[in-house]
């Protein structure tokens, strides 16, 4: 896989009726299946995982193992969530022990910004504002960092997050106020008004 930055897009939500008869056959070991599966997902999951680490050998190698995994397990889905939910859970999973097995500390690790392509905001303000906002959701914890992206990014619910990250509802939100207040406390500094109480300008 090329080490280009992907360009972040607001991935719209996924048909889980389409994705749920995509799975009936690839348990049918239908491998066109998979295929599709990995080619619809391929950029949602690299775009998530890019937060984690700019490894990008670890990230495609964590993503063949997200579908393997898809390939050997399909049948164990018990439909008590979406199947985007399953998916981004397993490719969780597989990116941070990829990560550990080519001595990368997801923890550590200072990502770069991904490029955001924004929609309907072509001004230059707009781009500003978002990459403002980018330059803070890089120096969060990986936890917050990435309940974030999932939220506001790839638009999962509290609820599948918890799924998602092995964890409870509640963790989730306290990760959520705890980002919230870091950026809040972080984006005038970088904004470059470190000297005065509030910023200047509306970036609500």
């Amino acid at each position: 896989m090329s080490s280009q930055v992907p360009v972040k897009v607001r991935m719209p939500a996924r048909d889980d009726r389409l994705d749920r008869e995509l799975l009936r056959q690839v348990v049918a070991r239908d491998a066109r299946a998979l295929e599709h599966l990995y080619l619809e997902y391929h950029r949602r999951v690299l775009q998530f995982l890019w937060r984690l680490s700019s490894q990008g050998e670890a990230l495609e190698e964590a993503i063949n193992d997200t579908f393997w995994i898809v390939w050997q397990k399909a049948d164990e889905f018990r439909g008590s969530s979406r199947v985007s939910t399953w998916i981004m859970g397993i490719a969780w999973r597989c990116a941070l022990k990829a990560l550990r097995r080519n001595g990368d500390s997801p923890l550590l690790t200072a990502v770069a910004a991904a490029p955001v392509e924004l929609e309907g905001a072509e001004t230059c303000v707009a781009q500003e504002r978002e990459e403002w906002l980018e330059s803070g959701l890089a120096t969060l914890p990986l936890e917050q960092r990435a309940t974030l992206e999932l939220a506001y990014y790839v638009g999962h619910s509290c609820e599948e997050i918890a799924n998602i990250m092995e964890c409870p509802v509640n963790t989730v939100k306290a990760r959520m106020f705890q980002a919230r207040i870091k950026l809040r406390n972080l984006l005038p500094k970088l904004g470059g008004f470190e000297d005065s109480k509030e910023p200047r300008g509306n970036y609500s």
